[in-house]
């Protein structure tokens, strides 16, 4: 894997989401005794040098997140992952955002560094860089070049709040999904998906 595009990536991992559906925190649910956030920070840390967790609650997270992440602390909770994302580019200069969810517990190290390892073969017009099933992208495991700034907050000044609208608006270059990955892009939403 090329250095250069790994020093052009952090990650940015949102553990804002009232956890609705799941009836408690994900962020701190264990999966095989580690809780999910611990685990997702652990997986970024292996294939990025700066890792920034964006929530309203850092000191809820502090014990659990390895050392060397570094905190945004969310000013608008509830808003969804697009005003985080908005919000956490505020503070970060890398040219590319390896965005994640928290609940990820099979995120795959060896494919993260694999993708990352492409970035710099993409066509200078590709703005992000997402797997797509079927017609829906998976957002919450993808890539953002900064550029993009400007267009996101456009899109959230006008009332947009959604994903997939504002990827579909934009030059995204789609990841096959394959068992392999579609694996790694199980997410924990209810106690079901924990099984």
């Amino acid at each position: 894997m090329s250095r250069v595009p790994h020093a052009m990536v952090a990650s940015v991992i949102l553990a804002g989401g009232q956890s609705s559906r799941m009836g408690e925190d994900k962020a701190l649910i264990p999966w095989n005794g580690v809780p999910l956030l611990q685990r997702v920070s652990e997986v970024a840390a292996q294939c990025t040098d700066q890792v920034y967790i964006v929530t309203p609650w850092p000191d809820r997270y502090q014990a659990i997140a390895p050392q060397h992440c570094q905190w945004i602390g969310e000013s608008n909770p509830g808003k969804g992952p697009l005003v985080a994302l908005s919000q956490a580019w505020q503070h970060i200069d890398h040219p590319w955002i390896l965005l994640l969810g928290c609940d990820l517990p099979q995120l795959d190290p060896t494919l993260l560094q694999h993708w990352i390892g492409q970035l710099d073969r993409m066509p200078a017009s590709t703005l992000a860089v997402v797997p797509r099933q079927g017609k829906n992208w998976e957002p919450l495991c993808g890539f953002y070049h900064s550029t993009l700034q400007p267009r996101l907050k456009s899109f959230i000044e006008s009332g947009g709040n959604a994903f997939q609208h504002w990827l579909s608006s934009l030059p995204v270059e789609s990841l096959p999904v394959d068992a392999r990955v579609a694996q790694m892009l199980h997410n924990c939403n209810t106690p079901e998906d924990l099984n």
